[in-house]
């Protein structure tokens, strides 16, 4: 890979890493930081990369490190006490996308990096697989099962508007 083609696959895939990844982690300075990890990864192993698999290596690069940094925070995350009155929240949402979202959260972890891949970045069954290191079939139960948690999840929509 030569600097000129590192150069354009940060302009190429920058945006739609950071999105993915933002998507998934819900911090932006963290997601800022997979992705930078992911470049220069990509950068110090620039002799083994095929050029036609930029793509590919970023995804998988991030989603790698996306999920060691979960993994390690969740370690270093310090129990706190919950204050008695933050879980007297109302469950009755008016706000669609908000009950998406916390629905998406709720996925297990493969199942929320597949779905956003799919619907949300508009990647295809191969490519999530490649990415996840998934097979295509394993890649579409993911998706499904995930569709089936958001369905049931949301709920009868007249109840939301």
């Amino acid at each position: 890979m030569t600097v000129q083609e590192f150069n354009q696959s940060v302009d190429e895939y920058s945006d739609r890493l950071f999105r993915f990844v933002l998507k998934s982690m819900k911090d932006r300075h963290m997601a800022e930081d997979v992705v930078q990890e992911s470049f220069e990864k990509m950068w110090k192993n620039r002799e083994n990369v095929d050029g036609s698999k930029v793509k590919s290596y970023l995804f998988t690069t991030a989603y790698h490190t996306m999920i060691d940094k979960i993994r390690k925070e969740k370690r270093m995350v310090a129990t706190e006490e919950i204050p008695s009155g933050a879980l007297n929240h109302s469950s009755q949402y008016s706000d669609l996308k908000e009950r998406l979202n916390e629905a998406v959260q709720r996925l297990p972890e493969v199942q929320r990096m597949v779905l956003v891949l799919r619907d949300f970045e508009g990647y295809s069954y191969q490519e999530i697989g490649q990415i996840c290191e998934l097979g295509e079939s394993q890649v579409k139960v993911y998706i499904y099962r995930a569709r089936v948690f958001l369905k049931n999840y949301i709920g009868n929509l007249e109840v939301l508007v």
